[in-house]
């Protein structure tokens, strides 16, 4: 029987353990570039990039907030010598400041982004990037235009876990990659009270973009047709959102299957697998930052062993790819372009969710409910 003979090779398959491939996941910092750098709004995340950027040795010189005391306190605790502003115009009229990391909500941030290209900053700005793919297209050529370089803070990207799987892919050592699942058990209950309980969608969106990211990184090259997600509230959570969501998207010769079970108070767990045709890799934890890499070929099994964490190495590698990509005079592998593609399938996610129909990813240019 077809079953049984899978369910034999399943289990006699070689249990070798072999070295794993030696692969650059580590985030990148450029070789002789070291600009200064201006943060405009300086939310609770502003802690993780700062806190990455002191330990990579980038340079902060100007801290900007509406509350200045929320500026103040980052800046006696990361750069003492940084300046403080309440106004972000004034970040962006320092000629001596090239970069500008922009960590406001999306709304906020399209004109914050309009004046900073004009200004001729380079910009990493915060994801979700924007919640229209228009205004996306259009900023992308603004920056285009002028020269300026346009980044998205995807920090998963930079997670050890994804980048090590990420190169792998690239290296061809999994083969031709017809499978990707990633799920997601935990406890998101602490955004009662604040001002992330007031997004409708805040699981499929302002959380499952970094997974819908890594759809596109880890399937790149491939085209995806349809999305079919759906979304709901678990019988016992205690905040407005719904915190369960999942998603099917269908690729030409692959497919990939998000879900996300957000009211797991215990017993956390975080997986990806990845499946192959010369190869596979999973990788399991009990959350972002703890995991463990099993690579299965034909030769074997490898476990690397990998340092780091998402928080903050996350944060170290969306800078730090930017500044490489300044000095190097390319185009940053986060750039606001390969970002569209991620939020175009994000939005034909929660599309399908709301109508219950599978949902082509960039048929909805807006996202739904915003």
């Amino acid at each position: 029987m077809a079953e049984e003979k899978a369910g034999r090779e399943g289990a006699t398959a070689t249990k070798a353990i072999v070295a794993a491939p030696e692969l650059d996941y580590r985030p990148p910092s450029p070789t002789n570039y070291n600009p200064k750098i201006g943060v405009i709004a300086c939310g609770g995340i502003v802690k993780h990039h700062l806190e990455a950027y002191k330990k990579a040795g980038f340079r902060v010189t100007a801290l900007c907030d509406v509350a200045p005391e929320k500026a103040e306190a980052l800046r006696d605790e990361f750069y003492p010598n940084a300046a403080v502003y309440a106004d972000f115009q004034e970040v962006l009229s320092r000629d001596d400041i090239d970069i500008v990391d922009i960590a406001t909500h999306p709304l906020e941030r399209v004109p914050i982004i309009e004046r900073a290209i004009a200004a001729g900053k380079h910009i990493l700005s915060q994801k979700p990037f924007v919640i229209d793919l228009d205004a996306g297209e259009r900023l992308v050529a603004m920056a285009e235009k002028t020269g300026v370089l346009l980044a998205v803070n995807q920090n998963g990207r930079w997670a050890p876990h994804f980048r090590y799987a990420q190169a792998a892919v690239e290296a061809g050592i999994l083969g031709d990659v017809c499978g990707l699942h990633m799920s997601v058990h935990w406890d998101h209950t602490w955004v009662a009270g604040t001002e992330f309980e007031k997004v409708e969608h805040l699981v499929l969106y302002d959380f499952a973009i970094h997974w819908f990211d890594m759809v596109g990184c880890l399937l790149k090259g491939r085209k995806p047709t349809r999305v079919f997600a759906t979304r709901a509230h678990s019988q016992t959570q205690t905040v407005a959102p719904p915190l369960l969501g999942q998603a099917l998207i269908e690729f030409e010769g692959a497919q990939a299957s998000l879900a996300f079970d957000a009211d797991t108070p215990y017993g956390a767990q975080d997986r990806t697998f990845i499946a192959g045709s010369k190869g596979s890799l999973s990788s399991i934890g009990p959350g972002l930052n703890d995991q463990t890499v099993t690579v299965t070929t034909e030769a074997g099994m490898a476990r690397p062993e990998l340092t780091g964490s998402w928080f903050n190495d996350g944060f170290h590698g969306t800078m730090g790819e930017l500044l490489c990509s300044i000095e190097q005079n390319r185009q940053p592998s986060n750039s606001a372009a390969n970002n569209l593609q991620s939020l175009a399938l994000c939005f034909a996610a929660v599309a399908s969710s709301e109508t219950g129909k599978p949902v082509a990813p960039g048929s909805v240019r807006r996202l739904p409910g915003a």
